[in-house]
């Protein structure tokens, strides 16, 4: 396990965490949120098969009873690919928010990660992510995005780090030993390396029993669940991260949608399960949620797919979720139903989530979810009884 050049230029830039200085500043809570890019169909991830409105409404994208889909209630299943997590809802350690959307109603998918990781009520109203202030308002816990660069959700100026796997193997200690001193003479460049060579140290001694990430299969240790498995050791450790961004693309199907969602669909579940084998005792203090920048239309296209849309669902895992419930108003899919007749229409705010688990989970206070964090939220109010206090 080393630390790519680019994830290390990545945490350079950052000023990236410290793992035994900082983590004496962090609680036991852990908070992971995957960015789903491309826009999940939610409809297709959790699917109303109750709604009276369901089969007519989504045509050939409808699964049926049949298809293995696993019951959650008397409106909603898991499609097959999500059965895998069957264990974590009957262990009411998942559950799912639907009918959800950040305030962005347009079809852009840059705009609406934007909107999605900045927190702000339009794109490009701000530089900085909601995660990277809620991190400034935690007094600085350990942050890490898995990746090779810092997303928006988390850049800013609280300090964060960036890790990503290579296939590469890692500098001789002479190589490192050169660096060191033509970076002496910069006080910049000198921190950033030593952060740098910390945080590839730490992971090398966090990740010495993930399989995945062992000699040659690094190369394949790109798949979001080897990365997952990292991630939670990672978070494990007791000097590791509490607060962490993944990545997992995929979802823009408009096309062939039926087969395609497949995938994606099974990567997020094995991702969440290898999260929880990795975090070990430590699941029972951490909250996982998966959002996406907005949903799909309700109706299929013309090939088999679906276009970009509004509402659709978040997932949330973890032990301190309280879970084995679908939160929802849910508006229905009849055609007089829909927004703008032809998308799911959102009925809850993605923000009045965040800030459920900003506050319930990591204790923020109400002042900063409202003010700093989520700027002209204060309409906003959290999800009550998503988090166990």
């Amino acid at each position: 396990m080393h630390l790519s050049r680019r994830a290390f230029l990545g945490a350079s830039a950052a000023f990236g965490f410290i793992p035994g200085a900082l983590a004496a500043q962090s609680g036991d809570r852990r908070l992971v949120v995957v960015v789903l890019r491309g826009g999940m169909d939610g409809l297709h991830a959790v699917p109303p098969l109750g709604d009276p409105a369901y089969a007519s409404a989504r045509g050939g994208l409808a699964l049926d009873s049949g298809s293995g889909a696993v019951r959650l209630d008397s409106t909603f299943a898991l499609h097959p690919a999500l059965a895998p997590l069957q264990p974590l809802w009957q262990a009411r350690e998942l559950a799912v928010v639907h009918a959800v959307a950040s305030p962005y109603r347009e079809r852009s998918h840059f705009d609406g990660q934007d909107v999605l990781e900045s927190g702000a009520i339009r794109p490009h109203a701000l530089n900085d992510g909601w995660l990277n202030r809620a991190v400034a308002a935690r007094g600085n816990p350990p942050a890490l995005a898995v990746g090779q660069t810092v997303p928006l959700l988390l850049r800013g100026a609280a300090k964060v780090s960036s890790w990503a796997p290579s296939p590469l193997p890692g500098l001789p200690q002479s190589r490192i030993a050169a660096l060191r001193a033509l970076y002496d003479g910069d006080p910049l460049l000198a921190t950033a390396f030593e952060e740098g060579v910390q945080m590839e140290a730490f992971a090398d001694s966090a990740l010495a029993m993930e399989p995945e990430m062992a000699g040659g299969k690094r190369k394949g240790a790109s798949a979001f669940p080897a990365l997952a498995a990292a991630a939670g050791s990672l978070m494990a450790a007791a000097d590791g991260p509490r607060l962490m961004v993944m990545d997992l693309g995929g979802w823009d199907t408009h096309s062939g949608q039926l087969g395609r969602m497949n995938q994606p669909l099974g990567q997020l579940a094995e991702g969440i399960n290898a999260l929880a084998r990795a975090l070990g005792p430590a699941w029972k203090t951490t909250v996982v949620v998966a959002a996406s920048e907005f949903g799909r239309t309700v109706a299929e296209n013309g090939t088999g797919g679906s276009d970009h849309g509004t509402g659709g669902a978040m997932i949330l895992a973890g032990g301190a979720v309280a879970g084995g419930k679908v939160f929802t108003d849910w508006p229905g899919l009849a055609k007089a139903q829909l927004h703008q007749g032809r998308d799911l229409r959102p009925t809850l705010d993605a923000r009045a989530v965040f800030k459920a688990i900003l506050r319930d989970h990591l204790g923020v206070a109400a002042r900063a979810l409202d003010g700093t964090i989520f700027p002209d939220s204060a309409g906003v109010r959290p999800v009550e009884g998503l988090v166990r206090t």
